[in-house]
C-alpha cells in the first residue's frame, strides 16, 4: 500500500483556523507505531437498527490493515455479516488513532496462520487452536480514513491529522 494522503480533519469550530502549513501534521509513520504498539483497541460497529455497538478487543495491526478474531456468534461478528463498515480506536486517548474502514471476513487459513504468529508473539498466547476449536472467525479491516489526535503536540488543533486511503 501507498502512504495515505495527508491533511486536516474536517473540524469546523476549532478554536483557531488552521494553517495552510501541513509540515506540523503527523506523518502515517506515527499513526502506525501507535497502532502496532496499543495493547487493546475499541471497535465500533452497528446493529441492524442502527444502534451502535462498542466493545474492546485484541488485535494487530499488519499489512496495511488491523486484524483481530472473534465467534461467530458475538455481537460485533453479526453486526460485521449485516454491515461490514467499522471504526477501530487505539487505546491511549491522549495519542489517538482511529481509523474507519470495511470488515472483510479472511476464509484462507494460511493467512490466518501467519497472523496468528504475529498476533501470539504480541500477546503471548495461543491463538490458532483457540480459532479452530471454537469456530472462530478472523478478520481484516481495510481503512478508508484514519484520523490522528496528539495531546502533546505543541498546538493539538494544528497537529490533528486525517490521512485519506
Amino acid at each position: 500500500m501507498s502512504e495515505p494522503k495527508v491533511g486536516r480533519p474536517h473540524w469546523p469550530d476549532a478554536i483557531h483556523n488552521p494553517s495552510d502549513d501541513l509540515s506540523v501534521l503527523k506523518p502515517w509513520s506515527w499513526a502506525v507505531e501507535r497502532l502496532e504498539k496499543s495493547h487493546n483497541y475499541w471497535i465500533a460497529t452497528a446493529r441492524s437498527d442502527g444502534r451502535p455497538h462498542l466493545m474492546v478487543i485484541w488485535g494487530i495491526w499488519w499489512n496495511d490493515a488491523f486484524w483481530f478474531s472473534t465467534g461467530p456468534k458475538t455481537r460485533k461478528a453479526k453486526n460485521i455479516a449485516a454491515q461490514s463498515y467499522c471504526v477501530i480506536g487505539t487505546e491511549k486517548a491522549d495519542e489517538a488513532i482511529i481509523v474507519e474502514g470495511t470488515a472483510v471476513e479472511v476464509e484462507d487459513r494460511a493467512e490466518w496462520k501467519r497472523m496468528a504468529e504475529i498476533y501470539d508473539q504480541k500477546y503471548g498466547s495461543k491463538l490458532m487452536p483457540l480459532l479452530e476449536s471454537s469456530g472462530g472467525s478472523v478478520y481484516r479491516i481495510e481503512p478508508k480514513v484514519a484520523f490522528g489526535q496528539d495531546e502533546h503536540a505543541d498546538d493539538f488543533v494544528q497537529a490533528a491529522t486525517r490521512w485519506t486511503f
